[in-house]
């Protein structure tokens, strides 16, 4: 059962973005305060802010951990223009903090001309390599080429979108069918921006990121974008936030079937659309096996969507900001079939978004092929999840100067869900 819990962030602005670590101990908070903030999880359950500093000049958008192998490594983003590496360190013996850590300035990306808006480390098989995407249309990836040496970052492509950046991510499967990928989401306003999402993948030939499909259908500004966890599959899942959840499976068309020499072509099916947060939704994320999608919107709720066994998507649980349970059959969604569903609006039931606070569900990450997962047919339904997160002002009057001026709740993985098992 869900307890919510609130955390006093103590930032001075908005929280944009909040980041798990891979074991889902540790957290990274950022705001438009210029600061960063990282949290330990006690063995309580308790989060404890360990680190607190002035990252940038500007309001810093995203936040993202680096695979633990390479160490306790942050990357931030920001309005400033730039992008930066933090790398958490242990103090020697003859300095001052001996034995305590604290976080330091490996480098600074400066290559972008305008507002940096999103920010994701590689998946580790392709070794420590981060990419950027900005305002000015341009997605740029970095490779550490000594992993012991992070000041040391060299700028390995330039993939030029044509549009406003707002969001991007990496194909996270390691499979040498797939070439790396990357997936990358526009807010762009302007007349002649028409599909915002768009699929780049790498080619060994050219050594050149390539624009392998455009999501036609997806014409309004994208906030949020994420591929599924692949675990084994042969295609791709992919999520996007825009006034509404969208999940696309991508299947890659047979090489004898498309022309030699060029990127892979996908056969690109929509297999859910929700509406159900009746607002914009501002992020998007998978569970650890790609079986559960978390989505938040302006409603105030976290909503967890699940495909059953004859994959049609329906809505397993909302999280709402006041910890109270949601009542009546709205709690559970529509199944996939029609695509959007309509739900009464929820925005009432939250007491608003308070600048200087953030709530984030106190969960485990789920252990993948545990016992629930054998025996959850056999118990019977769980009771109605609870919801989450509770605040402080009326978000209907809150006046947000930026677009992306949001404080955006990123939540944990879910509870085991008995549906389709």
């Amino acid at each position: 059962m869900f307890v919510a819990r609130s955390i006093a962030a103590d930032h001075k602005d908005l929280i944009h973005d909040v980041s798990f670590d891979f074991h889902g101990r540790r957290m990274a908070t950022c705001s438009s305060d210029q600061s960063v903030k990282v949290w330990d999880k006690s063995e309580s359950g308790d989060w404890h802010c360990t680190a607190s500093w002035k990252t940038h000049s500007g309001s810093v958008w995203r936040v993202t951990w680096a695979h633990p192998e390479f160490g306790q490594v942050l990357a931030s983003c920001s309005f400033d223009r730039t992008a930066a590496v933090w790398e958490e360190i242990v103090g020697e013996s003859n300095d001052k903090l001996r034995g305590q850590s604290h976080w330091v300035k490996r480098t600074t990306l400066v290559d972008s001309r305008t507002s940096v808006t999103d920010v994701k480390f590689a998946p580790k098989h392709m070794g420590l390599m981060l990419a950027t995407c900005s305002a000015d249309g341009i997605v740029r990836v970095y490779e550490a080429p000594d992993v012991m040496n992070l000041s040391q970052w060299s700028l390995q492509h330039e993939i030029s979108c044509k549009l406003s950046c707002s969001c991007i991510s990496w194909n996270p499967s390691s499979s040498r069918a797939h070439p790396p990928m990357i997936a990358v989401g526009s807010d762009d306003s302007s007349p002649n921006a028409t599909a915002k999402a768009q699929i780049f993948e790498y080619n060994e030939n050219t050594r050149k990121y390539a624009k392998a499909e455009t999501l036609m259908t997806v014409t309004d500004p994208v906030h949020d974008i994420a591929f599924a966890p692949n675990l084994g599959r042969s295609f791709h899942i992919l999520a996007i936030a825009t006034k509404d959840v969208r999940i696309f499976t991508l299947k890659p068309v047979r090489k004898e079937l498309t022309s030699s020499g060029g990127p892979t072509k996908f056969e690109i099916h929509i297999v859910a659309q929700f509406d159900n947060h009746n607002s914009q939704v501002w992020r998007v994320s998978w569970n650890i096996t790609g079986t559960v999608l978390a989505s938040s919107g302006d409603d105030g709720c976290v909503r967890l969507w699940k495909a059953n066994y004859m994959d049609n998507w329906k809505c397993t649980g909302i999280l709402k900001g006041n910890g109270s349970p949601v009542s009546g059959s709205s709690q559970q969604g529509s199944s996939n079939p029609p695509l959007g569903s309509n739900v009464p609006n929820l925005q009432n039931s939250l007491n608003g978004s308070s600048a200087g606070r953030y709530f984030f569900p106190p969960l485990d990450s789920p252990r993948a092929g545990s016992r629930w997962s054998s025996y959850a047919q056999l118990l019977p339904p769980p009771p109605p999840p609870l919801v989450e997160h509770s605040c402080d002002a009326d978000t209907a009057n809150l006046q947000y100067p930026h677009p992306r001026r949001r404080s955006l709740s990123r939540p944990l993985n879910p509870l085991p869900e008995n549906e389709g098992v």
